[in-house]
């Protein structure tokens, strides 16, 4: 590590329950930051996190104060900790900071579904999020957004903070790769679908519109029983207990939900599907799509936030409304093999340019103009 490397607390409550995209986030840049060398890291939580072992053996240090929650620890113990002095600059990943620390700071903006889209989240989440957003982001030195479309919103809302807002992409992991014929027959047989299936990878929430994608589905069945069964992954979210019967209701039917699916099992979900669908109402960035392409999957998304912006012309692009719309997407890339063929090689190249080792780099750069030594 470089004489004089900066020490750099990050709020690392996002790895603390199950598996999101704001944890897979905050875990593939914080590993690729340490493996730079170029500071010292200092992962703090009010719980131990799910993946203590492999940050540590990445340098990373970490620290919990247990606290009864997230925000009471963020606002309440997490400044009286660092008010030590041991810490040059804070990170937090995860929307908000702790308001009453001097410690310069920066923050990531994933969206602002909080204040866009407030019925899309539970009480608990706007509560959490809402009352700490402004000043959080006023306090920032830097604000990243993790693409042009929540720059643009982070802009309307928040003018004054247009001349801090730096854009960082995410990445994909390198396993998100295409599999060989014989591994796909093998995935697909394992899960009982020997023709392939359709996939939406996903927390069950209003947001993901799962709803919509089960409406094209049951059109297509019911046109061509032949349709691929439809495998969702995610665990269950708010307002989901509805939208799980419907789910359950149609197993007969060829749906197969599998749950909150992760590590090398979800690459394999990816590998074997013959279309991923996702028809999100918003996205601050939108990751599952682009491990989808990685894996050269034909992708069909919505055509709302960030979606269009990250998958470029190498997804089939619809109306998250319109049913009909979903359905003749899906139809059309079953239907047309050299269609399909072409969106999956253009999401190959589309995603290898998406990587987690060029979002550290640019990270530094945030941090080091944070810091004022850039």
């Amino acid at each position: 590590m470089p004489e004089g490397a900066p020490t750099i607390a990050v709020d690392l409550r996002a790895l603390v329950p199950e598996s999101t995209g704001i944890g897979t986030y905050t875990r593939s840049l914080l590993l690729e930051l340490a493996r730079g060398g170029r500071g010292r890291y200092l992962g703090f939580a009010h719980q131990p996190v799910r993946c203590a072992g492999e940050l540590k053996s990445a340098g990373i240090e970490l620290e919990s104060q247990r606290a009864p929650s997230g925000v009471i620890w963020q606002q309440l113990q997490l400044p009286r900790r660092l008010a030590r002095g041991d810490v040059d600059l804070f990170w937090s990943p995860l929307l908000t900071l702790p308001l009453c620390s001097q410690v310069p700071a920066v923050v990531t903006l994933h969206d602002l579904t909080t204040l866009i889209l407030p019925e899309t989240h539970s009480a608990k989440v706007r509560c959490s999020i809402l009352p700490f957003l402004a000043r959080s982001l006023a306090r920032a030195r830097r604000i990243v957004a993790v693409s042009r479309a929540t720059a643009a919103d982070l802009r309307f809302h928040f003018p004054e903070c247009a001349d801090r807002v730096r854009i960082v992409y995410e990445g994909v992991d390198p396993a998100f790769r295409p599999a060989g014929a014989g591994e796909v027959a093998a995935i697909r047989a394992d899960l009982g679908c020997p023709d392939g299936y359709l996939l939406h990878v996903g927390t069950l929430e209003p947001r993901k519109n799962v709803g919509i994608l089960l409406d094209a589905w049951e059109a297509l069945r019911r046109d061509d029983p032949a349709t691929p069964p439809l495998v969702l992954a995610g665990g269950p979210g708010w307002r989901s207990r509805r939208l799980r019967a419907r789910i359950e209701s149609l197993g007969p039917l060829g749906l197969k939900a599998q749950g909150r699916v992760g590590g090398a099992a979800l690459v394999r979900l990816f590998q074997g599907a013959k279309v991923f669908v996702f028809p999100s109402l918003y996205e601050g960035f939108g990751l599952p799509p682009l491990e989808a392409m990685a894996c050269g999957i034909p992708t069909v998304v919505s055509d709302v936030s960030s979606l269009p912006e990250v998958v470029g012309d190498a997804a089939s692009i619809v109306d998250p409304a319109d049913a009909g719309a979903l359905a003749a997407a899906i139809r059309e890339l079953l239907g047309d093999p050299l269609r399909a063929a072409d969106l999956g090689a253009r999401g190959v190249a589309r995603a290898a340019g998406f990587r987690w080792d060029r979002a550290a780099r640019e990270m530094e750069e945030v941090f080091a103009e944070a810091l004022g030594t850039s």
